[in-house]
């Protein structure tokens, strides 16, 4: 395939794009690419850090440059991190491309990350923000997806193997 990732994960922080997203790569045989880990190497410091000395607006337009590189650079898996679809070119971007919503519920994400500190749109009530946090892109998650993914109770292969049937993808 030409002009685009092979398959594009998105959904909330701790729903397993990173994990699901390199056992797909695996599985289909291409590269896999996380746009929060670009953004980590190319700043040279922690998402976290980002946030914290330069703000959620200076992130987030790292994040848009990160995404539109990775989006018109990279054919493999591509993972997006939870807040992408909050800017409306990005939400551009990823129309007609194969993208994958991996929802799940807040206890499954209490569970999966334990909604901690280390996430830094979490760090005050976490389970009261994960559920503000979803109400404002749970409907961006599904308009910019061809498929929905529910990922609770399911390990990470399960996941992927789902992800590979609603798209109709073979392994390699």
């Amino acid at each position: 395939m030409t002009g685009g990732p092979l398959v594009v994960l998105v959904g909330p922080m701790g729903s397993g794009k990173s994990t699901v997203g390199a056992l797909l790569a695996a599985r289909l045989g291409v590269p896999y690419r996380d746009t929060d880990a670009d953004i980590v190497a190319n700043e040279g410091r922690e998402i976290a850090d980002i946030f914290v000395n330069d703000g959620e607006e200076h992130f987030r337009a790292l994040e848009r440059e990160a995404v539109a590189a990775a989006v018109t650079g990279h054919t493999g898996v591509l993972a997006l991190g939870g807040g992408a679809v909050l800017d409306e070119g990005t939400r551009r971007l990823l129309t007609g491309l194969p993208v994958a919503y991996l929802s799940m519920d807040v206890e499954e994400a209490v569970r999966r990350v334990g909604l901690n500190t280390a996430r830094p749109l979490l760090a005050v009530n976490p389970r009261r923000t994960w559920r503000e946090l979803m109400e404002a892109r749970r409907h961006l998650y599904t308009e910019v997806a061809r498929v929905v993914v529910a990922t609770d109770d399911r390990t990470p292969e399960e996941v992927a193997q789902a992800v590979l049937d609603a798209l109709e993808l073979k392994d390699s």
